[in-house]
């Protein structure tokens, strides 16, 4: 496992608290806020930063993260500034985990080894390409293993039992389990059947659990934090992005004290575990 990672889910698990991932699409709305961003997350309680690659067809996003990526694009926003901008926040922060999330094109583009060897170079710690099945990933994996950068799969509610252990025996760092059938932003959060998928993963796997979309404020982020190891929001801080959107100084404060607000429900849901 990526050494950063690991040290903050077993730091975590000793404190007996819950990851808290927050996710911002790197550039969005432009460039220089995306550093700021990152280190006002990390003092707001951020455990783990995913990062978004903007990609001009984000099939796994709802219209939120969508608009985003077309934000960020505007810029010119490309993989090579994203790793850009992980280097920049390595100057002042060593220790928070960082994970790309997009998609494979750009990294097949650049090429599996030099992407590898750029991305840890810049600090990365994981990477999470959505439309790059356990079955077609072999390449990019073995290209990241050998850099120490954990590849991070996707669950889903529909994946069977097979499924479920295919992609544990293959996954590092965690799995993220998406919490509904549909895209980033959708709503009618089940926690019953969250619990229960859960449960069925973790008889496949010890990595940490993490559990994403549909999670929206901190009486939500406190409800997943019960039942998994890692609450990831996105859509929720990435609509304040887009309402600050025209005013970038205030969006670190606006991301921070939604962020702070969770971090504080999920500290205390943990304390009465």
């Amino acid at each position: 496992m990526n050494h950063r990672l690991k040290k903050r889910f077993d730091k975590l698990r000793a404190e007996g608290r819950t990851a808290l991932v927050p996710f911002v699409t790197a550039g969005d709305p432009n460039p220089d806020v995306t550093v700021p961003l990152m280190h006002a997350m990390v003092q707001a309680g951020a455990d783990v930063i995913e990062l978004g690659v903007p990609f001009s067809d984000p099939m796994a996003d709802g219209p939120v993260i969508q608009k985003a990526a077309e934000r960020a694009l505007e810029h010119h926003v490309s993989l090579r500034d994203v790793l850009d901008r992980v280097r920049e926040f390595r100057l002042e922060d060593g220790d928070t985990p960082v994970v790309l999330m997009g998609y494979l094109n750009p990294i097949e583009v650049m090429g599996y080894p030099e992407f590898a060897e750029a991305a840890a170079a810049a600090g990365v710690d994981g990477v999470l390409t959505v439309d790059c099945p356990p079955e077609e990933s072999g390449p990019l994996a073995g290209s990241l293993a050998e850099k120490l950068i954990a590849p991070i799969y996707l669950l889903a509610p529909t994946s069977h039992a097979a499924r479920i252990e295919k992609i544990c025996s293959v996954a590092d760092g965690f799995v993220y389990y998406v919490s509904m059938k549909g895209v980033t932003g959708a709503s009618h959060l089940d926690l019953d059947s969250v619990a229960d998928k859960l449960a069925a993963i973790r008889a496949h796997t010890d990595l940490p659990l993490g559990v994403g979309f549909g999670i929206k404020d901190a009486e939500t982020a406190a409800a997943i934090g019960r039942i998994a190891d890692a609450v990831i929001v996105g859509s929720a801080l990435v609509k304040l992005v887009a309402e600050h959107a025209d005013r970038p100084d205030e969006i670190p404060g606006a991301v921070g004290g939604l962020l702070w607000a969770m971090r504080q429900a999920m500290d205390a849901a943990d304390a009465k575990a």
